[in-house]
């Protein structure tokens, strides 16, 4: 998949003017690249529109228009743009009440690697969480990872065939699953094989 170059990134001005329509294209995209995983989980996938967006957002809020802050931006989210062979994901922890949050972080240490998507026919494909670094310690996991589920040409030919895609967690104090997505998520999810 494309990577977003620097010379494709819209000035902070000219961001500013055509902020409204790609927000409002982004949340569409948001919204139907979501998988709620029970009552707590979020799995919004990623594509190359929605990190862009990201970026230009981090460069909008941070008034970053200097070479070197741009790069890092690039460098930061680039890596969660799905490659072909893959999709990946920001996974979110959600729970409103803070005390409740702590609790519960602890009770649910190594989710981001007990998180699954399972095409019909196939096994299992874990997460591959938290590569760029650890966000999890043996007390208490991170409400927010950054995963890759990395399937076999295999997989990806059933995926293209429209094959079911669940998605679930079997960590044992989190055991959810959906056993098929919306029609609507899998069609743009499929967009991002090669």
């Amino acid at each position: 998949m494309t990577k977003i170059e620097r010379t494709s990134l819209l000035s902070l001005e000219e961001y500013a003017k055509q902020r409204p329509e790609i927000r409002a294209e982004a949340m569409r995209l948001k919204r139907i690249r979501s998988v709620f995983v029970g009552p707590n989980m979020t799995l919004q996938f990623e594509n190359e529109a929605t990190i862009r967006y990201q970026i230009q957002e981090m460069l909008r809020i941070e008034k970053t228009f200097e070479e070197e802050g741009i790069m890092d931006e690039l460098e930061a989210y680039n890596p969660l743009i799905p490659d072909g062979t893959n999709l990946k994901c920001t996974q979110m922890i959600e729970f409103p009440d803070e005390d409740e949050r702590k609790v519960k972080l602890a009770e649910l240490v190594n989710i981001e690697n007990r998180t699954y998507v399972q095409i019909q026919g196939f096994d299992r494909v874990y997460a591959i969480a938290d590569e760029d670094l650890e966000r999890s310690s043996a007390e208490k996991t991170s409400s927010v990872h950054f995963s890759r589920f990395e399937f076999t040409a295999e997989m990806i030919v059933a995926i293209k065939k429209g094959a079911a895609i669940a998605m679930g967690s079997d960590h044992p104090n989190y055991n959810y699953r959906v056993d098929e997505i919306d029609p609507e998520t899998q069609g743009s999810l499929i967009d991002d094989f090669a």
